[in-house]
């Protein structure tokens, strides 16, 4: 059960229907995150902003999604996890690739470059060596790209605290998480 409410677009005031308007548009539904999240009218317009402006960004929609399932499952977040693996598929990943990325890993020299960096980048909360980022260099990232890494790891924070915090249902088919090493 959601420690807030989730908010029904129908059923709103006007500065938190034309988001979830633009939201039930783009998924065919409203996921509960953004239920959750349409709480503060500022919050909702700051997230959806951000995923509006990455989502025309540099980076490929399919190694964005690999940073939220590496993310998420980082952090725990079981919404995250569970609805970023569907839109990695469907921006055309396999689920094998989605549940390599889940684990921090890839075949592919530049996703893991990036799978490492963006995990280093959580786990020592930003604080990196010149070294961190020559290595997504030499990898093939060029500084734009780089930038948008992170803002992919810290829109992906947000969301997780949102989700974890709050508890979120899940509106999304549920996947493990990996099993924390004791």
């Amino acid at each position: 059960m959601s420690r807030v409410p989730l908010i029904d677009p129908r059923n709103t005031t006007p500065g938190r229907r034309e988001p979830l308007d633009q939201i039930t548009a783009a998924f065919g539904l409203t996921p509960n995150m953004f239920r959750a999240v349409a709480n503060s009218p500022a919050a909702l317009t700051s997230m959806w902003g951000a995923f509006a402006a990455l989502g025309g960004g540099v980076i490929p929609p399919e190694l964005g999604e690999k940073i939220a399932v590496a993310i998420a499952d980082h952090n725990r977040c079981e919404y995250c996890l569970a609805a970023h693996t569907l839109l990695g598929t469907r921006a055309g990943a396999t689920a094998q690739q989605m549940t390599d990325a889940q684990a921090g890993r890839s075949d592919d020299p530049a996703t893991a470059a990036a799978l490492t960096f963006a995990l280093k980048l959580v786990r020592q909360r930003a604080h990196l060596t010149p070294g961190d980022i020559d290595e997504l260099r030499t990898a093939g990232f060029d500084d734009e790209q780089i930038v948008e890494i992170i803002a992919h790891t810290a829109l992906n924070l947000f969301t997780n605290y949102i989700n974890v915090a709050l508890q979120v249902p899940l509106d999304f088919p549920g996947i493990r998480l990996t099993p924390v090493a004791a």
